[in-house]
């Protein structure tokens, strides 16, 4: 099959997605719809698979069955690989796309954090990996996910794209035929560590306190934590050279509005099914980094160990019986 967006000749026409979580299925319907089942397809084995093939995944109301590869299936390259996994599960995923990289292959990984792109170069190449990240609400539960598909968008590109390369240019001509929602940011470095930034303050925030989005449209104690994490986040960041500081905190204040009110962040979902969190790369980062930076961060030293004892408290470690 040829696929043509604009009248140009498509360069991605075969796509594998691994993770087809809260992130995943923001692509997969709109990826499968164009480029067909025999070329998009979702990467799983073991029980996920099972799971996949029995129930598949419902988007907004309406069930998909999308095609399943595993790791061991024969060398099969896409010419596209979107990364949508958590941070508990990355080094497993990079291992199990191993038969879907090949010479041209392009990598996107949009998990959460600051460094997955350079856990992923050391293994595959830079030539293999674009910087992205996206920006995106959805409520997951039971193989079930509900959102605005208008309301998100995935960031992407090279460290810099003042100019764009052809691999950049390649992503875009398939996510404007998809109708995916996309951004490229001139600098995608600074990007990155402002959605850290955000995170920080929202997510951990939500997942310590047991609390929804929503409450950052009405606490002020709420916004006072919130801010208070992410100011740790911006010490650092200009430590590093990275340019954020008030304005970019002020600037998330209509955003985190617009989010519904009572839609969780990853880390409270985590708890609330008795997952293990991605706090290591949340609030134990930016200790670590302070540590080494000769920075100080009480709210995130805060935010790791409470959000700590929450995992323990969710996978029963405190209940007694008698």
């Amino acid at each position: 099959m040829v696929c043509h967006a604009m009248g140009v000749i498509m360069k991605i026409k075969k796509v594998t997605l691994i993770g087809l979580g809260a992130m995943g299925v923001f692509f997969a319907p709109k990826l499968e719809r164009y480029l067909g089942k025999e070329n998009f397809r979702v990467l799983a084995g073991g029980e996920r698979r099972n799971k996949l093939l029995a129930r598949g995944v419902a988007v907004n109301g309406v069930r998909h069955q999308f095609t399943i590869l595993t790791p061991e299936t024969e060398s099969d390259p896409a010419d596209l690989i979107i990364m949508a996994v958590k941070d508990t599960g990355f080094s497993e995923a990079v291992r199990d796309i191993r038969n879907q990289v090949g010479r041209d292959t392009q990598i996107l990984c949009v998990m959460n954090g600051i460094d997955s792109e350079e856990r992923l170069a050391a293994v595959y190449g830079w030539e293999h990996v674009l910087y992205s990240y996206m920006r995106v609400s959805i409520a997951m539960k039971d193989g079930a996910a509900d959102f605005d598909p208008e309301f998100g968008k995935i960031y992407f590109g090279e460290t810099k794209n003042e100019e764009l390369s052809q691999r950049v240019k390649d992503v875009r001509d398939l996510f404007d035929a998809c109708g995916i929602r996309y951004s490229i940011e001139p600098d995608m470095i600074r990007g990155m560590w402002f959605k850290f930034m955000c995170n920080i303050g929202e997510n951990m925030t939500c997942a310590m306190l047991g609390i929804p989005f929503g409450a950052f449209h009405i606490s002020g104690h709420a916004n006072a934590i919130r801010r208070s994490g992410m100011r740790e986040v911006v010490k650092i960041a200009n430590c590093l050279g990275i340019d954020l500081g008030e304005e970019e905190i002020e600037n998330q204040e209509a955003m985190i509005k617009k989010i519904p009110f009572a839609n969780k962040p990853s880390t409270l979902q985590d708890l609330e099914n008795s997952r293990m969190t991605e706090i290591e790369m949340f609030a134990g980062r930016v200790v670590r980094l302070g540590e080494e930076l000769g920075i100080e961060t009480p709210v995130n030293w805060m935010f790791y160990h409470g959000i700590k004892v929450c995992e323990e408290k969710s996978m029963g470690k405190f209940d007694r019986n008698g």
